[in-house]
């Protein structure tokens, strides 16, 4: 199996151009192609009621008629639209030093999209929030794409800058694991200091630390180890923003799916708390 390209997802929503130059600066580090991908969903319309026995059938027929012209037309300049959106993402992609760019254009759902193309994605960028939501709102696609996908999903929730300092939340789980496997052998993370943070009134903290800094200095990452206390998210998201960290890694939503409802998704807190791009793994 071949990870071997960064994909980001475009919609037109104000975040997009912070989608491509995130996805463009991965696929510049690690070296290998960028695939943008603009992912046309057919929301159905509601059906046209029985008017036959007040209009006529034929007052019925040619509405539905014209109905059916304005579907397509509407279709059209989505298709167009995305056309557009595509164009000036590759463009702005290529200047910012990427050599291999190509976009896509694709039907249905989102969702079915990447999990279809899930073999070959190496990283996933997406926008926190689509075209349809206002400021402070989570996407509708992205809890379902994180849990549907196996791949690192970077989620984007302000402009560009390039990454200086990362948190990497680590907790010994089989997903922190994941994440601190990527910091340590990821060719992104060349030459960042990382931030290697615990959050646990429990005595196993410093173990768990310990083992995962001896990790980072074996290849050579520059770090230093923390042991918080408190609520997980909120003292994660108050180190964040005293320590200018400029992106989180962290494990995603848990697989026990009742968990997260009882306990409350702590991946979720994380989005809607932070205020710099978060980098998941599951």
């Amino acid at each position: 199996m071949n990870n071997n390209y960064v994909l980001a997802c475009i919609d037109g929503a104000s975040l997009t151009t912070a989608v491509v130059d995130y996805a463009a600066w991965v696929a510049r580090q690690a070296g290998v192609p960028l695939k943008l991908l603009h992912n046309i969903e057919h929301r159905p319309q509601a059906a046209v009621a029985d008017l036959s026995g007040s209009i006529g059938l034929g007052s019925q027929e040619e509405l539905l008629e014209e109905l059916t012209r304005v579907e397509q037309e509407r279709s059209r300049l989505l298709r167009e639209k995305g056309k557009l959106m595509l164009k000036a993402a590759e463009a702005r992609a290529r200047e910012s030093g990427v050599t291999e760019v190509e976009c896509w254009q694709r039907h249905g759902s989102l969702q079915e999209s990447l999990v279809e193309l899930e073999a070959d994605i190496r990283v996933l960028v997406m926008g926190i929030r689509g075209e349809e939501h206002s400021e402070g709102q989570l996407g509708a696609h992205l809890e379902t794409v994180i849990r549907a996908l196996h791949r690192p999903v970077l989620v984007v929730n302000t402009a560009f800058s390039v990454p200086r300092k990362v948190m990497l939340a680590y907790d010994g789980t089989e997903a922190s694991r994941k994440a601190l496997d990527m910091v340590s052998a990821s060719p992104v993370f060349d030459n960042i200091p990382c931030s290697l943070v615990y959050v646990g009134d429990d005595a196993k903290g410093d173990a768990v630390l310990g083992e995962a800094a001896q990790h980072l200095g074996a290849a050579g990452i520059p770090h230093d180890a923390v042991h918080l206390h408190g609520k997980i998210d909120e003292a994660l998201i108050r180190f964040q923003g005293e320590n200018d960290v400029d992106l989180t890694v962290m494990g995603a939503f848990s697989h026990l799916r009742i968990r997260d409802v009882l306990l409350g998704s702590f991946t979720h807190k994380m989005l809607a708390g932070t205020r710099k791009p978060l980098l998941l793994l599951r």
